[in-house]
Protein backbone atom coordinates (compact mmCIF):
# COMPACT_ATOMS: atom_id res chain seq x y z
CA UNK A 1 0.00 0.00 0.00
CA UNK A 2 1.84 3.42 -0.77
CA UNK A 3 2.03 6.32 1.43
CA UNK A 4 -0.56 8.74 1.77
CA UNK A 5 0.58 12.39 0.40
CA UNK A 6 -0.89 15.94 1.03
CA UNK A 7 -1.12 18.77 -1.08
CA UNK A 8 0.08 22.37 0.69
CA UNK A 9 -1.55 25.37 -1.06
CA UNK A 10 0.56 27.91 -0.15
CA UNK A 11 0.14 31.89 -1.04
CA UNK A 12 3.13 31.22 -3.43
CA UNK A 13 1.90 28.62 -4.61
CA UNK A 14 1.26 24.33 -3.87
CA UNK A 15 3.78 22.01 -2.47
CA UNK A 16 3.06 17.72 -2.50
CA UNK A 17 4.61 15.60 0.41
CA UNK A 18 4.77 12.06 0.66
CA UNK A 19 4.14 10.83 4.34
CA UNK A 20 6.07 8.04 5.71
CA UNK A 21 3.44 6.09 7.63
CA UNK A 22 5.13 2.94 6.79
CA UNK A 23 8.16 3.75 9.12
CA UNK A 24 7.26 6.89 10.81
CA UNK A 25 4.04 6.03 11.60
CA UNK A 26 3.47 8.02 15.43
CA UNK A 27 4.78 11.53 13.56
CA UNK A 28 3.47 10.73 10.18
CA UNK A 29 -0.19 9.66 11.18
CA UNK A 30 0.19 13.54 13.96
CA UNK A 31 0.84 15.54 11.48
CA UNK A 32 -2.05 13.46 9.09
CA UNK A 33 -4.76 14.08 12.08
CA UNK A 34 -4.01 18.01 12.29
CA UNK A 35 -3.76 18.23 8.01
CA UNK A 36 -7.49 16.37 8.25
CA UNK A 37 -9.19 18.49 10.85
CA UNK A 38 -8.14 21.75 9.19
CA UNK A 39 -5.76 22.79 12.09
CA UNK A 40 -2.77 23.42 9.41
CA UNK A 41 -5.25 26.12 7.52
CA UNK A 42 -4.70 29.55 7.48
CA UNK A 43 -1.48 29.77 9.49
CA UNK A 44 2.04 30.93 8.49
CA UNK A 45 5.39 30.11 7.92
CA UNK A 46 6.95 31.99 11.24
CA UNK A 47 10.60 31.21 10.50
CA UNK A 48 12.60 30.78 6.88
CA UNK A 49 16.36 30.92 7.32
CA UNK A 50 17.89 30.67 3.62
CA UNK A 51 19.93 27.36 3.00
CA UNK A 52 18.35 25.55 6.40
CA UNK A 53 14.76 25.33 6.25
CA UNK A 54 11.03 26.82 6.58
CA UNK A 55 9.34 25.52 9.78
CA UNK A 56 4.99 26.25 10.44
CA UNK A 57 2.91 24.76 11.94
CA UNK A 58 2.40 26.94 15.08
CA UNK A 59 -1.22 27.83 16.11
CA UNK A 60 -0.38 31.16 17.35
CA UNK A 61 0.75 31.38 13.86
CA UNK A 62 -2.42 32.23 12.45
CA UNK A 63 -1.67 36.13 13.17
CA UNK A 64 1.67 36.08 11.29
CA UNK A 65 2.62 39.31 13.34
CA UNK A 66 2.20 37.60 17.09
CA UNK A 67 5.54 37.26 19.16
CA UNK A 68 4.28 33.83 20.09
CA UNK A 69 4.75 32.55 16.22
CA UNK A 70 6.62 29.56 16.98
CA UNK A 71 5.85 28.80 20.70
CA UNK A 72 2.56 26.86 20.35
CA UNK A 73 1.53 23.18 20.55
CA UNK A 74 -1.27 21.34 18.62
CA UNK A 75 -4.61 20.32 20.21
CA UNK A 76 -3.36 16.93 21.77
CA UNK A 77 -0.33 18.42 23.20
CA UNK A 78 2.97 16.31 22.59
CA UNK A 79 3.98 13.22 20.72
CA UNK A 80 6.57 10.79 21.71
CA UNK A 81 10.01 11.03 19.99
CA UNK A 82 9.91 8.25 17.35
CA UNK A 83 13.54 7.00 16.82
CA UNK A 84 12.97 3.24 14.75
CA UNK A 85 16.34 1.46 14.20
CA UNK A 86 15.22 0.47 10.38
CA UNK A 87 14.16 4.32 9.62
CA UNK A 88 17.32 6.06 9.60
CA UNK A 89 15.72 9.14 7.46
CA UNK A 90 18.24 12.02 7.23
CA UNK A 91 17.62 15.35 6.97
CA UNK A 92 18.19 15.80 3.48
CA UNK A 93 16.77 18.74 1.06
CA UNK A 94 12.83 18.67 0.97
CA UNK A 95 12.51 16.46 3.66
CA UNK A 96 9.90 16.98 6.80
CA UNK A 97 10.99 16.61 9.76
CA UNK A 98 9.39 17.32 13.31
CA UNK A 99 10.33 20.23 15.27
CA UNK A 100 10.72 20.09 18.77
CA UNK A 101 12.24 22.61 22.18
CA UNK A 102 15.39 20.42 22.52
CA UNK A 103 13.24 18.32 25.02
CA UNK A 104 12.38 15.17 24.98
CA UNK A 105 8.74 14.00 23.30
CA UNK A 106 8.21 17.27 22.76
CA UNK A 107 7.46 17.28 19.25
CA UNK A 108 3.99 18.58 18.48
CA UNK A 109 2.11 20.49 15.33
CA UNK A 110 5.40 22.23 14.01
CA UNK A 111 7.38 20.83 11.43
CA UNK A 112 10.02 22.47 9.05
CA UNK A 113 10.82 21.56 5.51
CA UNK A 114 14.69 21.30 5.21
CA UNK A 115 16.51 23.22 2.11
CA UNK A 116 19.53 21.34 2.41
CA UNK A 117 20.71 18.16 3.96
CA UNK A 118 21.02 19.22 7.61
CA UNK A 119 22.49 15.85 8.90
CA UNK A 120 23.61 17.22 11.87
CA UNK A 121 19.78 17.47 12.76
CA UNK A 122 19.14 13.75 12.47
CA UNK A 123 18.39 11.83 15.51
CA UNK A 124 21.13 9.13 14.71
CA UNK A 125 23.96 10.99 14.84
CA UNK A 126 25.67 12.73 18.18
CA UNK A 127 24.47 15.85 19.43
CA UNK A 128 21.63 17.52 21.03
CA UNK A 129 19.57 18.15 17.71
CA UNK A 130 17.06 14.97 17.24
CA UNK A 131 14.65 15.97 14.33
CA UNK A 132 12.78 12.59 12.84
CA UNK A 133 12.04 12.87 9.34
CA UNK A 134 8.57 11.95 8.72
CA UNK A 135 8.03 12.90 5.09
CA UNK A 136 9.52 14.13 1.73
CA UNK A 137 8.41 16.84 -1.42
CA UNK A 138 7.41 14.96 -3.92
CA UNK A 139 6.19 18.00 -6.30
CA UNK A 140 6.85 21.72 -5.86
CA UNK A 141 10.64 22.41 -4.69
CA UNK A 142 10.62 25.71 -6.80
CA UNK A 143 8.12 26.44 -4.58
CA UNK A 144 10.08 25.49 -1.26
CA UNK A 145 13.00 27.23 -2.26
CA UNK A 146 10.74 30.51 -3.49
CA UNK A 147 9.38 30.54 0.44
CA UNK A 148 13.34 30.06 1.40
CA UNK A 149 14.33 33.45 -0.60
CA UNK A 150 11.56 35.27 0.99
CA UNK A 151 12.94 38.51 2.81
CA UNK A 152 13.05 38.14 6.54
CA UNK A 153 13.16 39.99 9.70
CA UNK A 154 15.79 39.91 12.27
CA UNK A 155 13.61 36.77 13.99
CA UNK A 156 13.24 35.25 10.47
CA UNK A 157 10.42 35.80 10.38
CA UNK A 158 8.95 36.77 6.47
CA UNK A 159 8.64 40.47 5.92
CA UNK A 160 5.66 39.26 3.65
CA UNK A 161 3.84 36.73 5.24
CA UNK A 162 3.05 33.52 3.57
CA UNK A 163 0.71 31.86 4.59
CA UNK A 164 -0.62 28.19 4.18
CA UNK A 165 -4.39 28.01 2.90
CA UNK A 166 -4.87 24.46 3.12
CA UNK A 167 -3.81 21.31 3.55
CA UNK A 168 -5.55 18.25 1.60
CA UNK A 169 -4.67 14.88 2.36
CA UNK A 170 -4.42 12.39 -0.27
CA UNK A 171 -5.07 8.36 -0.23
CA UNK A 172 -5.52 8.35 3.74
Amino acid sequence: MANPTALLETSLGNIKVELFVDKMPITANNFLKLAKSGFYDGLHFHRVINKFMLQFGCPHSRDPKSPRAGTGDGPDGTIKDEHPEGAKLSNEPGTLSMANTGERNSGSCQFFINTVHNHYLDWFTPGESKHPVFGRVIEGMDVVHQIEKTQTDRNDRPLTPVRMNRVVVEGA
